[in-house]
């Protein structure tokens, strides 16, 4: 029931007498209105009232709530007004609600149209759009030490373990000294991607520009803005929590970014984007029903479309296919993808997510799918070092209890 309750209603929802109903009404937890013209009636919110209801029911158990939340139920990650699940943990970040991403209040989708990556990971850490950081390039890190990888992210990986062995500044806990550090982790990890492609530190250019730069793809700069700063945080998925367990028990940003690159690394998070490169470069080759048709039977589920907290669609894909189309309206990959699109469509309501963006994007640009991965993890280290610096700060230790159902 979404419409006004009344008294008789809001009572049964709640399993409350009409006396305590007025008391929560007086204490501003439930909000009413005047009830039908010549009455001396009220009427209720009704979202007042399921959202307190599952309060009440937090409260009788406790830990089911956690458990859902944790299990990553939808209700459990969009809050108490679906269901009654009380999210795990507060968070200032990010805001996933009416098919719409924000952080800090901003629509992120506005953000790609007008914002730099350093911008947004300025508003991330800070809270202020306007403070963008001074982005201490030079690291002063030997990476010439880090074992030579077999791929970037793998190279990313040592990076962050030598940066959090032997950075001093990295040991420097003290909460002013925070945005200078993430700053200049997301400079090392750059860095480190142009010296995997063997070149040499870009530390003057824009970050989109040095990602540009380090693929040989100038004309790709400005949709990798656009990737860089959509991609930036997607609120508590399973490599964010990873950053910010990691960062409750004091570990340095260094680290905190480090677990969040192998969270991400997971068939079921980042690496899901591999299955929708595989599927585009099918059909980019053939038929785009049969590539769908063989794509689903390899990854069990049809890669690069539906998203559960998208279920209209996601808007990160969207504003990236359009970035993509808009620049290479000819291109054989643009092409591609408008057809599995149409394909799938014809089949089921799912729209893209953003797996199938990556895919587009990376392929258009003459990238392997493993790169898809990589502007995953370039892209959400500004996030995931949002929220170790937001866990730091709240001085939160993550330590959640297991419910032991082994032998007696």
């Amino acid at each position: 029931m979404t419409g006004p309750l009344t008294t008789a209603q809001a009572c049964e929802q709640l399993g409350v007498k009409p006396a305590t109903l007025y008391a929560y009404v007086s204490r501003g937890l439930i909000r009413s209105v005047p009830g039908p013209a010549g009455t001396r009636e009220r009427r209720y919110d009704a979202g007042d009232v399921q959202a307190f209801a599952g309060r009440q029911a937090t409260r009788r158990d406790p830990q089911a709530s956690v458990q859902a939340a944790v299990q990553g139920s939808l209700d459990g990650l969009r809050g108490a007004q679906y269901g009654g699940v009380t999210p795990i943990l507060d968070s200032a970040l990010t805001r996933i609600e009416n098919g719409t991403l924000a952080y800090r209040g901003v629509d992120a989708r506005h953000l790609a149209e007008t914002a730099s990556a350093e911008d947004v990971a300025a508003l991330l850490w800070t809270g202020d759009l306007s403070a963008r950081p001074t982005l201490p390039l030079r690291a002063r890190l030997n990476l010439s030490r880090h074992p030579r990888a077999d791929t970037p992210l793998e190279a990313l990986g040592y990076a962050l373990t030598y940066a959090g062995a032997h950075d001093p500044d990295a040991l420097d806990t003290r909460p002013e000294r925070g945005p200078g550090q993430t700053a200049r982790i997301l400079s090392l990890l750059h860095a480190t991607a142009e010296r995997h492609a063997g070149l040499p530190p870009a530390p003057d250019l824009p970050l989109h520009a040095r990602l540009a730069r380090t693929w040989g793809r100038p004309d790709g700069a400005d949709v990798l803005r656009r990737a860089l700063i959509l991609l930036a945080d997607h609120e508590l998925n399973v490599s964010a929590f990873a950053a910010r367990v990691t960062a409750s028990g004091g570990a340095s940003l260094a680290h905190c970014t480090l677990a969040a690159l192998g969270a991400l690394q997971g068939p079921r998070h980042g690496l899901s984007a591999l299955h929708a490169h595989e599927l585009l470069s099918a059909a980019q080759a053939g038929d785009a029903r049969a590539a769908l048709r063989d794509a689903t039977r390899r990854a069990g589920h049809t890669p690069g479309f539906g998203h559960a907290l998208y279920p209209h669609g996601d808007p990160r894909a969207r504003a990236l296919l359009d970035a993509l189309e808009a620049q290479f309206p000819a291109h054989p990959v643009t092409h591609a993808t408008h057809a599995v699109i149409r394909a799938h469509g014809g089949d089921t309501a799912e729209a893209p997510n953003v797996d199938l963006a990556l895919a587009s994007l990376t392929l258009t640009l003459g990238r392997p799918a493993a790169d898809a991965v990589t502007l995953f993890a370039l892209a959400r280290a500004a996030g995931w070092l949002a929220h170790a610096l937001e866990t730091r700060a709240g001085g939160q230790f993550i330590r959640p209890r297991a419910r032991y159902v082994g032998p007696a």
